[in-house]
């Protein structure tokens, strides 16, 4: 065989390779159950996974396949969603109650998804019932390719951190209470990896560091209703990553960490050895809930000093402090990273915005039992996933699109009970203002994206402010904070098809209604656009026992 023949066969060869290959699958089996918890000292009824508490880490390679079987065996419905994960064209596995069927008792499901395009530090939690409040979460870290540059040193290790509030009553009370029309209150306490403690309490150390060497630290605030400050004490953190995107590399005392929110920061062992506390402290709160953990130096000597760093102001100049902090948090648009690149959107000031979406939240009454909405509608859920009934065609039996004006109503403050689904038009770019007429703080995370963060500003919002906007070097991002009687901009394309949740992250707003859907059809009905329902996928509700929709076609 001659020379060039050769050389085409093994091209050939190498094709067909590249043809078939695919992306590694990671596998893990979940065993999800009760168990008794005491974070606070009480003892409750916790969700735990394979028996741990906070739950197993997840980690995983950018475009990674990952099979998660979870079986059910509480006494309620359960889901897990993946908070900060894309699922691109498959909100199928959001694990919303809008987009599956839970769980039910006694049986399982398989959550098959990649991280596509995606790096960075993630987290998974429950979202039915309260069942967020007993825990049932862990942390799903998204690393580069082996060949992608990353903009800082590989660490000596890394460390997982959740933090954020506590209650001591269990989920089902709490549960209970929101149901009968009340508020759950303020929380018991802070807690870090599922513990509190005090100063001068004798605890075994969260982690251990060697001297001389730096190390990751990715934290997540998975409490249920208040930010929280970060700091350690003697070591300044220098911030890497938040939310999936390399930040331009900012060295900080101290960091607010706001509800639903990870970020990475490393930390370097350069100071006397012996024991540093990491601390937690609740931020604009009126009465400030804190919590410590020891960091130990390998063959330190000496306790932890009793003076802990000095935390952030409060009240008004508290805000004014955070908001510069978000200002300061810059994209690293000189560091490699996974990243798609919808219609340029990697220039997205130079983009036309094709809609303006305003978002009031509220807070009223309605019966005589708390609710909280935007723009006048609270959502509910109906007995049949949302994303089921659009797919099956039976929209005229559940619910209503587009109930929500995008301009808040004259009373915002007068809510309707509803299923709040609104239509976005596949492929469009827009922008949506969060304002915030209220006294306590609110943050946003919306399923399936990455938004820009714009700007955070006190006041109201009109055109005019859009002049200061950053239009060049804002966080892509999933999820985002607007102070009392502030507002927010962000900034995206609708290119990812599905059904998509929109939410508070504080879990008793969004249990109460603060929340809505967005409906993102691609009009050619093509698996290029959206994958068809998996073949595992558990039907509920009114769409049990219709025939299968014809399938989307490549």
């Amino acid at each position: 065989m001659g020379s060039g023949k050769v050389t085409f066969v093994a091209l050939l060869l190498c094709l067909s390779v590249g043809v078939i290959a695919e992306d590694p699958y990671l596998y893990f089996n979940w065993n999800v159950t009760y168990g008794t918890i005491a974070p606070l000292g009480v003892p409750q009824q916790g969700i735990l996974i394979n028996g741990q508490f906070p739950g197993p880490r997840i980690n995983c390679t950018s475009n990674n396949n990952i099979v998660v079987n979870v079986f059910n065996n509480l006494d309620e419905p359960f889901l897990f969603t993946w908070n900060g994960v894309q699922h691109r064209k498959n909100s199928w596995q959001d694990g919303t109650p809008g987009t599956m069927c839970p769980i039910m008792p006694g049986q399982n499901f398989t959550y098959r998804f990649q991280v596509k395009d995606q790096i960075g530090s993630y987290s998974y939690f429950p979202t039915t019932a309260l069942h967020r409040a007993a825990g049932g979460y862990g942390a799903l870290n998204v690393h580069s390719r082996a060949l992608i540059p990353v903009p800082f040193d590989n660490p000596a290790d890394e460390y997982n951190v959740f933090v954020g509030d506590w209650y001591n009553k269990g989920h089902k009370t709490l549960k209970k209470i929101l149901d009968g029309g009340r508020t759950i209150g303020r929380p018991d306490g802070i807690i870090i990896n599922g513990k509190s403690a005090k100063v001068g309490e004798a605890k075994e150390p969260l982690f251990t560091m060697e001297a001389g060497k730096t190390y990751r630290y990715r934290f997540c605030n998975l409490g249920m209703r208040s930010s929280v400050n970060i700091r350690f004490q003697g070591h300044p953190m220098k911030l890497v990553e938040l939310e999936g995107s390399h930040t331009v590399q900012n060295i900080y005392d101290s960091l607010d960490l706001h509800v639903g929110q990870c970020l990475s920061v490393l930390v370097t062992a350069d100071q006397e050895p012996k024991d540093y506390y990491l601390v937690v402290s609740s931020r604009f709160l009126k009465q400030a809930l804190s919590s410590v953990a020891i960091i130990r130096y390998a063959n330190g000597k000496g306790p932890a000093s009793p003076e802990l760093p000095t935390p952030p102001p409060e009240n008004t100049e508290g805000i004014a402090w955070s908001m510069n902090q978000f200002r300061s948090f810059r994209w690293n648009l000189t560091a490699s990273a996974a990243r798609p690149n919808p219609q340029g959107s990697y220039h997205y000031g130079q983009i036309n915005i094709t809609r303006t979406i305003k978002i009031f939240n509220s807070m009223s009454q309605v019966g005589g039992k708390l609710r909280y909405g935007l723009n006048g509608i609270s959502h509910t859920n109906g007995e049949t996933p949302l994303k089921l009934v659009e797919y099956f065609g039976a929209t005229n039996k559940a619910f209503k699109y587009d109930l929500m004006a995008d301009e808040a109503p004259a009373d915002p403050s007068k809510l309707t009970i509803a299923t709040n689904v609104k239509n976005a038009t596949y492929r469009n770019f827009v922008e949506i203002i969060f304002e915030n007429h209220e006294k306590t703080i609110r943050t946003y995370h919306l399923d399936g994206y990455s938004f820009f963060a714009v700007a955070v500003e006190p006041g109201r919002w009109s055109p005019e402010k859009r002049k200061n906007y950053n239009l060049v070097d804002g966080l892509s991002r999933n999820n985002i904070q607007v102070y009392p009687n502030s507002w927010a901009a962000i900034m995206l394309t609708f290119d990812n098809a599905g059904m998509w949740n929109l939410r508070s992250e504080m879990w008793e707003k969004t249990y109460l209604g603060e929340q809505l859907y967005f409906s993102v059809l691609s009009p050619s009905r093509s698996l290029r656009d959206e994958y068809n329902i998996p073949d595992n996928h558990p039907l509920c509700g009114i769409v049990k026992g219709l025939s299968m929709p014809a399938p989307y076609k490549a």
